[in-house]
């Protein structure tokens, strides 16, 4: 449980030179994260990474830290008994509390006053809290270069299964390096509060759907856009929520199940239940990896590390893709492996059905089911695993939240919780409307809009696309926010891949893109192809980043622009058309004959295809789209004829000679 507010806490002086930070002390990695009125942020060392590994090397002359982050992990081979990674574990335990953990640290540990866990580097003992002090000094110092001003405060997350020992031996920590810290934040909580969830009080029930039928892409019948959004409402968000935090990390795995309500004075939460295994995570699966790489373990340590490495990179490559060709030295030559995800969901699986008993466990001692969770969130660097998300889908019967980056929804979290303390009122530009449009960008640089400005959500919106050049397998969904009509002056929100179409000419797949904002302003964006029944996903938080004075002027650039912007989406249109069109009317040209079709008609018809032609290479400003839009309808006119003397010599069948 998180500590109760106090007064000093909710009269917390409002100053933009006292910021409260928040940070995620992890076992493997820290973070530090920042909340202004554009929502929270990572905050980023000297050599712009986010991620600090929790490593500190001791001098054995002196007992000081030496090196923190990247500088003590990359040497730590070199200096394994002053190098102490993994000291989460021992804060606040006594040394029979640990006893399981000795036998995979390098480093000693011994016991100290009261019991208490110890580390040990040359004739020094030092707490875990000093060890950790060290590593919340650099986050600190890093949180002070980004903000350009003394960092006093700040909000610290912890598991939720730490106990009151463990929490306060957190705080020593902090105070250790200079910190006031102004609450303990259990971890899944945080997690929830970088989604917003808690925030909002009952959104509508339901959503308009908007009817889709206009292809901005290409032309296809208006008789086959008919809208197929399959209705269902999003959930509601209410105060008081039950949620599921599933935390996979690269040696731990907890899930615990609480209800979280967002007061004046901050989150609230009360932890259901909690389960896990502290020797279960991404390290397994590389291990696993690693065996079916190479089943007879090379002698040599670096041939071990270097197969350490290739098992984890192809991990990581078949998360997105579907083969992974690897090589690595063992016992004296190359070995040579090409490697498939269903292999990766072969090896994950034993693991992930670990987990999932946990999950079982978990809601058995909280009282609830699976129906009864309003969000399942995804936390940890393995959730990235297709088949992790997959599973735990099929398990709980609900998409999980995955739009932030697993490995920094909690420090972002943390700093949700320290803008609150700061006084700082953290109103979603995203609450009961939709601000700014949703849409994906199009051939030529257009943006299609699903969801207009001002929707109320929860809402849904489906349009159909096709593709625009023969053969074309993979199509890339571009998603986008703004009121301009082109991508250029509009706001990306993710990129995603749909891969596997089967080959087909252009405008014959049909592409289905379904846009759902749920009713915490989650935005789901979904692309199938029907055909194939391929499918792609993403989860974005479209109002992260931005201020209401940004979304208003980015409003005010719409109507200022509206004009413009909409002869130039015009212009982007009549080209993509026109292109096709004639595409299609010089191939049917090509086909017929010199006896198939009289000079004079075929002159019309290649000078009025020049005329439009014309059109596509002219300069935007020397085009007037109404000129433009009649000229093609004068091609289409003109060219009638020949699409039936075409489908005449079609209907006739091979011509003679060429049958077989």
């Amino acid at each position: 449980m998180p500590d109760a507010p106090t007064d000093s806490d909710v009269h917390a002086p409002v100053t933009a030179s006292d910021p409260i930070v928040g940070i995620d002390l992890g076992t493997t990695n820290s973070l530090v994260a920042h909340c202004t009125a554009a929502g929270p942020r990572l905050i980023a060392g000297p050599d712009g990474r986010t991620s600090l590994p929790s490593v500190v090397r001791i001098d054995p002359a002196t007992g000081s830290p030496v090196a923190v982050g990247h500088a003590a992990r990359d040497a730590a081979a070199d200096h394994p008994a002053d190098t102490i990674a993994s000291f989460k574990r021992l804060m606040g335990r006594g040394l029979a509390d640990v006893a399981d953990d000795l036998d995979t640290l390098a480093y000693a540990v011994v016991e100290g006053p009261h019991d208490t866990a110890r580390v040990k580097v040359g004739d020094h003992v030092l707490s875990p809290q000093e060890i950790s002090a060290a590593v919340l000094a650099e986050l600190r110092r890093r949180a002070e270069a980004d903000l350009g001003v003394p960092v006093a405060r700040a909000v610290i997350t912890v598991p939720a299964y730490f106990d009151d020992a463990q929490r306060q031996a957190t705080r020593d920590a902090g105070r250790l390096a200079g910190l006031d810290v102004r609450r303990i934040v259990n971890e899944p909580t945080a997690a929830a509060l970088a989604y917003g969830l808690g925030e909002r009080s009952a959104a509508p029930t339901t959503g308009p759907q908007r009817a889709g039928g206009v292809s901005l892409n290409v032309k296809v019948n208006p008789a086959a856009c008919a809208d197929d959004a399959t209705g269902g409402d999003a959930p509601t968000s209410s105060p008081t929520q039950t949620i599921a935090v599933y935390d996979l990390g690269g040696g731990t795995f907890d899930v615990s199940i609480l209800k979280l309500r967002q007061t004046d004075h901050g989150a609230v939460d009360q932890v259901l239940a909690t389960d896990g295994d502290t020797r279960l995570g991404g390290d397994d699966l590389d291990r696993a990896m690693m065996d079916r790489i190479a089943p007879t373990p090379p002698a040599s340590p670096a041939d071990r590390q270097a197969l350490r490495r290739c098992a984890e990179d192809a991990k990581i490559r078949l998360s997105t893709e579907d083969t992974a060709e690897v090589a690595v030295a063992a016992g004296g030559k190359t070995v040579r492996v090409t490697l498939t995800r269903a292999d990766l969901d072969a090896l994950a699986d034993p693991l992930i059905d670990r987990t999932l008993a946990a999950c079982t466990r978990a809601l058995k001692n909280a009282g609830v089911t699976a129906a009864d969770l309003d969000r399942v969130i995804l936390v940890g660097g393995s959730t990235r695993i297709p088949r992790v998300r997959e599973r735990v889908a099929e398990f709980f019967g609900t998409t999980p939240y995955t739009a932030l980056n697993p490995d920094e929804v909690v420090a972002l979290g943390a700093a949700v919780q320290g803008a609150t303390l700061a006084g700082l009122r953290r109103d979603s530009v995203l609450l009961d409307v939709i601000p700014l449009s949703l849409g994906i960008e199009t051939m030529g640089g257009a943006v299609a809009k699903l969801i207009v400005a001002n929707t109320a959500i929860p809402a849904r919106a489906t349009e159909r696309f096709s593709t625009y050049a023969d053969g074309q397998t993979k199509v890339k969904i571009h998603v986008l926010q703004g009121e301009r009509e082109l991508v250029e002056d509009c706001r990306t929100l993710a990129t995603f891949d749909l891969t596997g179409i089967p080959p087909m000419p252009a405008g014959l797949p049909k592409l289905v893109v379904t846009f759902l904002v749920d009713a915490n302003g989650i935005l789901s964006v979904q692309a199938r192809e029907e055909r194939s029944g391929r499918r792609a996903h993403v989860q974005v938080v479209p109002h992260h980043g931005l201020t209401r004075d940004e979304v208003a002027q980015m409003e005010a650039d719409g109507f200022t622009h509206a004009r413009e912007d909409m002869r130039r989406h015009r212009l982007i249109d009549l080209r993509l058309n026109a292109r096709l069109d004639i595409r299609n009317i010089t191939r049917q040209l090509e086909r017929l004959g010199p006896d198939e079709l009289e000079p004079d008609y075929r002159t019309q018809v290649e000078a009025d295809v020049a005329a439009v032609r014309a059109f596509v290479d002219a300069d935007d400003d020397a085009v007037d789209p109404d000129a433009f839009q009649a000229a093609m309808e004068a091609m289409d006119r003109g060219t009638l004829r020949l699409a039936e003397v075409n489908i005449a010599k079609t209907l006739k069948g091979p011509e003679r000679g060429n049958a077989g």
